[in-house]
C-alpha cells in the first residue's frame, strides 16, 4: 500500500505562546461538528501564537516567494473519537500571515480564516535566559506585538501540565461551508520549551476577532511559554 503522500511540510519554528482561560460560551459556536471541547482542570483554553513558517512545500514543491514567512494564530482545543481513540486537536480562529496568497488559498480552498497583514518579527540567533521573542503585525496603520522575555533553559513538557496540554496536539480540525468538518494529521517530533516571563499581547483585538474576545485577551494570560518547534508534515485525513 502505497504511504499517503503530506500536502504540505514545512518547519514551524519559536513558537511564542500566550495562553488564557475563556469562558466556553465565548468559543462554543467555532467548535467543528463532530468533536467536544476539550478542557485542562476543567477549564477551556485559547492560545494566541506566534512563529515563523520556513520551507513551506505544497505537494513538495517549494512556492517561490511564498517559502518563509511568520504566522500568528488564535487557537483552541478540542478532542474527537475515532475508532475508539481520542485524538487532541486544534482549532484555527484565525491565523494571520504576510502573504497574500498563503491566505487566498487557505481561505477560498479550505475554509480557513486566514488574513493577510504587514508582519515582522524581533528574535535572537541563539534562544538563552533573558532572550526576547516577538511577532508584530500591521493592521489599520497601528503595530501589534506578541512578546515575551525567555526564563530558564529549555525542558520537555510535564506531563499531565497545562504546558502539555496546550503543546502535545497532533491533529487539526476545522468547519466547513456545508456544515461538515475537514481533518488534518500534523506530524512532528515533540517540542522542548522554555518559560517565558513579561508576556505582552499588545493588540486591537475587537478588531482582529471580535468584540466578544477583548475581556479575555486584555488581562493577562495565564501561561506563557516558547516552544522550539520542528519540521512538520500535513496530512489531509477526511471531511465529516
Amino acid at each position: 500500500m502505497t504511504a499517503p503522500r503530506a500536502f504540505l511540510t514545512a518547519e514551524w519554528r519559536t513558537l511564542l505562546m500566550l495562553n488564557y482561560a475563556v469562558d466556553p460560551a465565548v468559543i462554543r459556536c467555532y467548535v467543528p461538528r463532530g468533536t467536544f471541547l476539550a478542557t485542562f482542570d476543567g477549564k477551556a483554553y485559547l492560545s494566541v501564537v506566534g512563529f515563523l513558517f520556513q520551507n513551506a512545500r505544497l505537494g513538495g514543491i517549494p512556492i517561490p516567494f511564498h517559502r518563509h514567512f511568520e504566522e500568528v494564530n488564535l487557537r483552541f482545543y478540542v478532542t474527537c473519537e475515532i475508532d475508539g481513540t481520542t485524538r487532541h486537536s486544534v482549532v484555527f480562529i484565525k491565523e494571520i500571515v504576510p502573504r497574500w496568497a498563503v491566505a487566498a488559498v487557505a481561505k477560498h480552498i479550505y475554509n480557513e480564516n486566514f488574513q493577510s497583514l504587514p508582519m515582522d518579527h524581533s528574535l535572537p540567533a541563539a534562544i538563552t535566559d533573558g532572550s526576547t521573542i516577538a511577532y508584530r503585525w500591521k493592521l489599520a496603520n497601528r503595530w501589534n506585538t506578541l512578546s515575551g522575555r525567555v526564563a530558564g533553559n529549555a525542558h520537555v513538557p510535564e506531563p499531565h501540565s497545562l504546558t502539555h496540554f496546550i503543546v502535545e496536539h497532533y491533529w487539526a480540525h476545522s468547519s466547513q461551508k456545508d456544515g461538515g468538518t475537514r481533518e488534518y494529521r500534523v506530524a512532528h517530533t515533540p517540542w522542548n520549551v522554555w518559560d517565558i516571563r513579561d508576556p505582552v499581547l499588545d493588540a486591537d483585538s475587537a478588531a482582529l476577532y471580535g468584540p466578544a474576545f477583548t475581556p479575555v485577551l486584555s488581562k493577562p494570560p495565564d501561561s506563557a511559554f516558547l516552544a522550539d518547534g520542528s519540521p512538520v508534515a500535513v496530512y489531509q485525513s477526511f471531511a465529516k
